[in-house]
């Protein structure tokens, strides 16, 4: 995937714009966030090659939006399958969070603790049904043990007991288990 986040600056790819549609350059629109309200008119993004979209027109309920500028379908076909990405500070000031939730931005690179002991790191998240899973690089120690490169491990209760994105550690419980199982 073409991305063109940095290091100081990484990106999130938040949508896909599709094929075009009707008369007046709408297109389709293929949201690839949990976070839809960041989707309005007026709202900035930029392409691959960081060159900056903005939407002029949004129907979530058709998923259909309309570009700056874009009054055409001929004017429209040069946007076809442009991936649409946002800042993580982008994303943090648009997209509201409820207590206890975060972002998967903020959780990767966090350590499994359980029971004092560093199981690994967070490298990745995968939603599988309704259920986020984190995928888990097993710490150095314990591949010196035997056990997995990585594992998965649901991030729910009973497995998740307190998650520090301060601190960038997560308490686990019953994880050891499922690393061992692995």
């Amino acid at each position: 995937m073409s991305n063109p986040s940095n290091t100081k600056n990484p990106l999130l790819h938040v949508a896909t714009l599709g094929r075009t549609v009707g008369l007046r350059g709408d297109m389709n629109f293929i949201i690839k966030t949990d976070f839809p309200e960041q989707f309005i008119a007026g709202a900035r993004f930029v392409d691959a090659k960081n060159n900056t979209i903005v939407l002029q027109r949004v129907d979530r309920e058709r998923n259909l939006v309309r570009l700056e500028g874009v009054t055409t379908p001929e004017a429209a076909k040069p946007y076809v399958n442009t991936k649409l990405f946002a800042s993580y500070e982008q994303t943090r000031r648009h997209c509201h969070l409820e207590a206890g939730e975060f972002f998967w931005f903020d959780i990767i690179g966090c350590r499994l603790i359980e029971a004092e002991k560093i199981l690994g790191t967070v490298k990745e998240i995968d939603r599988f049904g309704a259920v986020d899973y984190l995928r888990v690089a097993t710490a150095s120690e314990l591949l010196d043990q035997g056990e997995a490169k990585e594992f998965l491990l649901p991030y729910q209760k009973p497995f998740i007991l307190a998650t520090d994105i301060e601190r960038k550690e997560i308490t686990v419980s019953g994880a050891y288990d499922i690393l061992q199982a692995s």
